[in-house]
């Protein structure tokens, strides 16, 4: 039998992703977890909870809040052991250009977004990870919040995730902004940061009595609430009116994050 063709060309940023393995952590991203943990773990406190909700096989999305440039350092190196498997972030295209940062962040399975572009190139990678079975890191907001609170989200997330059909994974990163600040070249030491990983859950897209499908930013905001119920309320920003709306208290999870 012969092998079916490729339906296109792969870019060498898909090349570079697909050459990780898909079940397996190779011992470039175990060593690189090391290091980040040992790097961050000396500079703050880290706590994390949630891990047994991470799903071990098939594709899948993470979804977290975006404060500041030690969250995919954080999710990566404390959330990666846990799945077994290499993550594939979605990257603002001038940070793979980083010294030091960027060769980790390319090694790891990134690849880079043109921030403020339509990037058809960086969607249609995106899918062919999820629709590989693999992992896909991403910040629905697109970009780190200036205030630490949640921005209202942009809706490239939630279209993979509806036309793959891929769970998505919910994270809250809490306090990282005050750790690595906005505009700070490098971390504060001391502190405490955290981490709250939710149950995963399969977004879908309503369809009304007239036959009209629902509206994507509201399939957004659904999916940004699961994300919002995982944070305390400081960073929950313009989410937590809806959540006290919907019944749940602001809050509610803190305690939860050890």
């Amino acid at each position: 039998m012969t092998e079916q063709a490729p339906r296109h060309e792969r870019s060498e940023a898909e090349a570079a992703a697909f050459a990780l393995p898909r079940d397996r952590l190779p011992w470039t991203i175990r060593a690189s977890n090391q290091f980040g943990r040992l790097l961050i773990g000396s500079s703050t406190r880290v706590s994390v909870s949630g891990l047994e909700h991470v799903p071990k096989h098939g594709a899948l999305i993470l979804a977290a809040n975006h404060i500041s440039n030690a969250d995919p350092i954080l999710i990566a190196n404390w959330l990666t052991s846990s799945l077994g498997r290499p993550v594939h972030w979605m990257a603002k295209a001038e940070s793979m250009e980083w010294p030091i940062a960027g060769w980790f962040i390319r090694m790891n399975g990134a690849f880079g977004i043109r921030r403020g572009a339509a990037d058809m190139e960086a969607f249609r990678l995106a899918k062919s990870v999820l629709d590989d079975g693999r992992v896909l890191g991403t910040f629905p907001e697109g970009t780190r919040s200036p205030t630490g609170a949640l921005q209202v989200a942009k809706e490239g997330v939630t279209l993979l995730a509806l036309r793959t059909g891929a769970p998505i994974l919910p994270i809250g990163v809490i306090d990282t902004d005050l750790f690595w600040p906005r505009g700070r070249k490098i971390w504060r030491f001391g502190g405490r940061i955290r981490m709250q990983v939710g149950e995963p859950f399969v977004l879908e897209r309503g369809v009304g009595t007239d036959g009209r499908k629902e509206p994507l930013e509201d399939v957004t905001t659904r999916l940004m609430l699961r994300i919002a119920a995982l944070l305390p309320p400081r960073h929950q920003g313009v989410y937590g009116p809806l959540l006290a709306a919907d019944g749940v208290p602001t809050g509610v999870l803190r305690g939860s994050v050890r």
